[in-house]
């Protein structure tokens, strides 16, 4: 029932698209997965649910694997996630062989993306069924656990994490308080009575920030670099098929990889790139050739692609099952989903499971389209990596104007992102992460909800959240971890 939906035209058409507009993202430095899935959420207002979440899902498995194009041409990752791709991706280019280095990082990559398919299938609406058993206070910790653990991995430092955490929880206060139904914190403004749209929030904070950003920086010029040229012109060569003896000898790189960043992708915050890192040195540690690593190495790139394409499949994970992003991108395609009129957790599998299927099946097919299309242009997306900035930054920034000027019709929404935007700047002005913000403000609701669920069901006491055996071990769990990282971060470098 659900195969022919899967490979119905239109579907298949859309996950097409997403694939290349995500690839060739990717393979440009500056630009982001988060950042064009954001631009496009307007777009898919008129379409079928199905087609929409295929084309947002196809972006992000694209955006991903794109990286590695100028990884390993040109020594400049396109997304954080193939930062350790350059490691071993670009030596064995520089040396002669972009072929395969070309080959083995888009073979892992469809690999990983293909276990993590596999394991999203099968443990997706188990974990959903298993979310009707925990109750209000056990959702309230379970969502605090998430915060908590966005916050501890944020760059340099925890108290900024979990500040930026606390703004973004702040942030989704004003509108209609779920357990009275008084309107609050609008200061006035009728606007704000349903609180700030998701979607001119995200594109504020990734999309008009990070172009802020090019503008200032951007270099007029004649358009194709010097690094792109030669890559072009010598390097990028249409990779190759490899001896089924080479893939053999990578097998079990390969399927380690791949578990560790579909692990990795389940855990709430984490990202693409810290699993790459953890696979590769993984590699490293488990090879026979440890000395080769960083010169050209063959299981560096299997590890780093095979991972990093791996944490997708995992982080749609508590997403389609919880209803719970464990990124950014998945906090974006959570607003698509709820644009759409669709519950993500067991609501979804209930009342809409061949949206559900679609939706699991749907990955596993971009999969297969990406790594189609990679192997087929490899040589000339490295191109893209010479379009310049001041080209791409009004043309992107007339799209955000435009999408969220559509969500409601109204200016409100504009001047929305307009101010997100300006937030986004000084966070990454004052080293702030952005991530502890997007996340609490899509899960303060669902914190909120279930806090005064909670409380109510148990006559306002606050012993409930310790009482319930679920609830007390997530708050444990909650609290050892950040008291780990503080440690952590205080110890001596030469303790580490």
């Amino acid at each position: 029932m659900i195969f022919p939906e899967v490979l119905s035209i239109s579907f298949l058409l859309w996950t097409t698209l997403g694939v290349i507009l995500g690839v060739v993202v990717g393979c440009i430095p500056g630009l982001t997965g988060a950042m064009v899935i954001a631009l496009t959420l307007p777009l898919t207002f008129t379409m079928p649910a199905a087609d929409a979440l295929a084309l947002l899902i196809a972006i992000y498995v694209g955006s991903v694997s794109g990286g590695l194009i100028s990884a390993t041409l040109l020594n400049i990752p396109g997304t954080p996630a193939s930062m350790m791709t350059t490691m071993d991706g670009y030596p064995m280019s520089a040396g002669g062989r972009p072929r395969r280095a070309l080959s083995l990082g888009i073979g892992a990559s469809l690999v990983g993306g293909l276990f993590s398919g596999v394991v999203l299938i099968m443990v997706a609406q188990k974990m959903a069924q298993w979310s009707t058993e925990i109750g209000f206070a056990d959702m309230f910790s379970l969502v605090l656990l998430a915060l908590v653990l966005i916050a501890v991995i944020s760059r340099d430092s925890l108290l900024a994490g979990l500040f930026s955490g606390c703004l973004g929880l702040l942030a989704a206060l004003p509108g209609v308080h779920p357990a009275s139904g008084q309107i609050r914190l609008t200061f006035g403004w009728s606007e704000l009575n349903n609180g700030f749209s998701l979607l001119p929030v995200l594109m504020g904070l990734f999309a008009v920030s990070q172009l802020l950003r090019d503008a200032a920086t951007a270099k007029q010029g004649s358009g194709v670099s010097t690094p792109a040229e030669q890559a072009s012109a010598g390097m990028a060569s249409t990779p190759d098929g490899l001896p089924l003896s080479d893939w053999k000898s990578q097998m079990i790189n390969m399927l380690r990889s791949s578990t560790i960043g579909t692990f990795v992708g389940i855990l709430p915050g984490v990202g693409a790139n810290i699993g790459s890192v953890m696979s590769y040195a993984a590699a490293r540690s488990q090879s026979r050739q440890r000395e080769q690593f960083g010169k050209g190495c063959d299981e560096g790139i299997v590890a780093s692609e095979a991972a990093n394409n791996a944490t997708v499949g995992g982080a749609l994970i508590p997403l389609i099952a919880l209803g719970i992003p464990g990124s950014v991108i998945d906090a974006i395609l959570l607003g698509a989903f709820v644009i759409h009129g669709l519950q993500p957790g067991p609501l979804l599998f209930e009342n809409n499971p061949e949206i559900a299927q679609t939706i699991m099946l749907g990955y596993v097919v971009a999969n297969v389209v990406m790594f189609a299309f990679m192997m087929l242009t490899a040589r000339w997306l490295v191109r893209l990596t010479a379009i310049p900035k001041g080209f791409l930054v009004p043309v992107l920034l007339t799209f955000c104007v435009l999408g969220a000027y559509a969500l409601s019709n109204r200016m409100f929404d504009v001047w929305t992102m307009v101010a997100f935007g300006l937030v986004g700047l000084l966070f990454d002005r004052l080293r702030i992460p952005t991530a502890p913000f997007v996340i609490g403000f899509v899960l303060s609701p669902i914190a909120e909800v279930n806090l005064c669920a909670a409380l109510m069901a148990s006559g306002n006491d606050w012993s409930v959240f310790l009482t319930e055996q679920p609830s007390l071990s997530l708050l444990v769990l909650a609290a050892l971890i950040v008291l780990m990282s503080v440690f952590r971060r205080k110890a001596p470098p030469g303790d580490a």
